[in-house]
């Protein structure tokens, strides 16, 4: 079974026929050929990030981002820290 994908316009208007025009989900659903569980999770996205809902392909919502960065940023310092790690022996037995 193929994964059909929907844009976010999509997404917010089967979103907002529940939120604003008062018909359930599985109405809606049914009315568009969709899958009631994919609906309720389209709510719940819209309720959990609002504006941030459905980022797109690709995209991050913007505390993903944040954590990405961040990830990386400690690749990075453990990376240089491997590399300081023999300098810091050799100066080390240097002095001594």
């Amino acid at each position: 079974m193929t994964k059909k994908h929907y844009d976010q316009a999509f997404k917010r208007q089967v979103v907002q026929m529940i939120q604003e025009e008062g018909k359930t989900a599985p109405q809606v659903a049914e009315e568009l050929g969709l899958h009631v569980n994919t609906v309720y999770r389209w709510v719940s996205e819209i309720k959990q990030d609002g504006g941030q809902a459905f980022p797109g392909s690709g995209q991050l919502k913007e505390e993903d981002k944040a954590l990405k960065a961040l990830q990386k940023q400690i690749r990075d310092l453990q990376e240089e820290n491997d590399i300081l790690k023999p300098a810091n022996v050799c100066q080390a037995l240097s002095l001594g």
